[in-house]
């Protein structure tokens, strides 16, 4: 990676469909928004945050969705905290996801509920905000050089 953490003039924000589609095109979109900004295609922070923007966007869509409503996806470059952040709006502040450091781990056979914990291993910091009465916003920040270590 280059010595120097690229800043871009303002973060990548973009509105897509609650759907499957929406989601793989959300992935793809914050592939392209990193390497564009400079970060090698495979680097750890460009593999983190596209499988952070996968579970992100698959709990909007499977949580957070309301009919004829799109999720909006921002991804924003803090390089003076050396993190990358990637955060997922929906329109269904009713249905909040659980407090950071309070997930606990599904049953063996259940078929979901292991997303969350995928976005707590790989990111520095994550949480969610619903200050808006008809939005819900889900967060993570990964750092930029290195493994992604959890912030205390």
């Amino acid at each position: 990676m280059k010595s120097e953490i690229p800043t871009p003039v303002r973060p990548f924000t973009v509105l897509l469909s609650p759907s499957r589609r929406g989601a793989r095109l959300a992935r793809r979109l914050v592939l392209g928004r990193l390497v564009a900004w400079g970060f090698p295609h495979t680097a750890p922070v460009v593999e983190a945050a596209v499988a952070v923007t996968a579970e992100l966007a698959a709990n909007a869509i499977a949580h957070g969705r309301t009919p004829g409503r799109d999720f909006r996806l921002t991804l924003t470059l803090l390089p003076t905290a050396g993190r990358v952040r990637v955060a997922v709006c929906d329109t269904r502040p009713d249905r909040l996801p659980p407090h950071p450091g309070t997930l606990g781990a599904p049953a063996a056979d259940a078929e979901g509920g292991r997303g969350l914990l995928l976005v707590e291993a790989l990111a520095a910091a994550w949480g969610w905000t619903a200050d808006d009465p008809v939005v819900k916003t889900v967060w993570a920040e990964l750092r930029v050089g290195g493994t992604p270590t959890r912030a205390g």
